[in-house]
C-alpha cells in the first residue's frame, strides 16, 4: 500500500491536538489543508476517524487505533534522523562497568573520547562487578576478576593493587601492620584480600567479621567516616589521597586481578564498540 505519509503526519497531529486548527500551527499549514489530508486519508481507508462535533473533535474507534501506532512511528524516526550528525549516523554504545574504576578514571577521561568519537552515544550504567551482559542488554563492560568469565572475550585494561586505606585520625594509631589487628577491617565479598594482604607481611590475618560491603565506593566513605580500614585500590582513589580524606599507612599492596574490557563472544563488534576498545587500549595505563 502507498503511504501517504503527509496526510498521516496530519492526521497524527490533529489526533493529538484534538484540533485541525492547532495542527496546522505545529505543521504550519492551514486549518483547511490539515481537514483536507484527513480527509483524503479516510476516503482511502473507507473509515471516519474523527466525528466532528460542535466544538471538536473526537477519535472514532478506528482513530484510537491509528494514533498510537503513528506517534510512536513518527518518535522513532525523529530519534533516527537526530543520530545523524557530521555525516555520519551516531551508534549508542550501552557500556556497563564497575562504579570504582568509573569514578576512578574512566569520568576524567571521557571527555577526552568524546572529542575523539563523536558519533559514539555512550551510555553509561555502573555495577558492583556482577554484570549480565545478555541480560542487561550491555555492548560490552570493565570488570574487575582474572579475565575468565564464560562465554566472555575479554580485553585486559591495567592492575589495581589493594592498599589499606583509612581517616587520618584512624592512621595515627597505626604503626606497624600488626597493629590492624586491632582495628575493625572493612571488606568486600570477596573473602580472601586481607589473609592475602597481611601474608605479605608475613602475618597471619585476624578472624574478620562485620561489615561487609559490595561496592568499593561505599566502602572507602565508611573508611572516611571512621568506621573501620578498608583494602582498596589505592590508584581508584588518587583524589581522596590528594584531599587528604583517606590516608595509605603501608606500602605493601596485593594484587588480585585487573580490569578487563569484556563483551560476550556471540556478540558482533560493532563500529562503537571498536572504537571504545582501541581508545581504551591507547590510554597511557594500558599500554604501559
Amino acid at each position: 500500500m502507498h503511504l501517504p505519509l503527509n496526510a498521516l503526519r496530519a492526521f497524527e497531529a490533529a489526533a493529538r491536538q484534538l484540533s485541525f486548527t492547532r495542527a496546522g500551527l505545529e505543521l504550519r499549514v492551514t486549518q483547511a489543508a490539515v481537514s483536507h489530508q484527513v480527509k483524503a486519508l479516510e476516503d482511502m481507508l473507507g473509515v471516519p476517524l474523527f466525528r466532528r462535533l460542535p466544538r471538536g473533535l473526537a477519535l472514532t474507534e478506528e482513530g484510537e487505533a491509528l494514533l498510537p501506532v503513528l506517534s510512536d512511528s513518527f518518535r522513532r524516526i525523529a530519534a533516527t534522523l537526530e543520530r545523524f550528525e557530521g555525516g555520519r549516523l551516531r551508534e549508542v554504545l550501552v557500556l556497563g562497568a564497575v562504579g570504582t574504576v568509573v569514578s576512578g578514571w574512566l569520568l576524567a577521561r571521557l571527555p577526552e573520547f568524546r572529542a575523539a568519537h563523536p558519533f559514539v552515544d555512550l551510555r553509561l550504567l555502573t555495577n558492583n562487578n556482577r554484570v549480565d551482559l545478555a541480560g542487561e542488554g550491555l555492548d560490552c563492560a570493565i570488570r574487575f576478576g582474572d579475565g575468565a568469565w564464560h562465554g566472555t572475550e575479554a580485553t585486559r585494561l591495567f592492575t589495581a593493587p589493594l592498599s589499606p586505606l583509612c581517616a587520618p585520625a584512624l592512621a595515627e594509631r597505626l604503626g606497624q601492620p600488626a597493629d590492624l589487628m586491632r582495628e575493625v577491617l572493612l571488606r568486600s565479598y570477596r573473602v580472601d584480600e586481607w589473609a592475602r594482604w597481611f601474608a605479605l607481611s608475613d602475618l597471619e590475618a585476624p578472624a574478620v567479621r562485620g561489615f561487609v560491603f559490595d561496592s568499593s565506593l561505599t566502602m572507602a566513605e565508611a573508611a572516611v567516616q571512621g568506621t573501620g580500614v578498608a583494602l582498596l585500590p589505592a590508584r581508584m582513589f588518587e583524589r581522596d589521597l590528594r584531599q587528604g580524606r583517606l590516608v595509605r599507612p603501608f606500602a605493601p599492596e596485593v594484587t588480585l586481578g585487573a580490569y578487563w574490557l569484556t563483551r560476550l563472544k556471540s556478540r558482533e563488534e560493532t563500529p562503537a564498540m571498536a572504537a571504545f576498545r582501541q581508545w581504551l587500549l591507547a590510554q597511557p595505563e594500558v599500554a604501559a
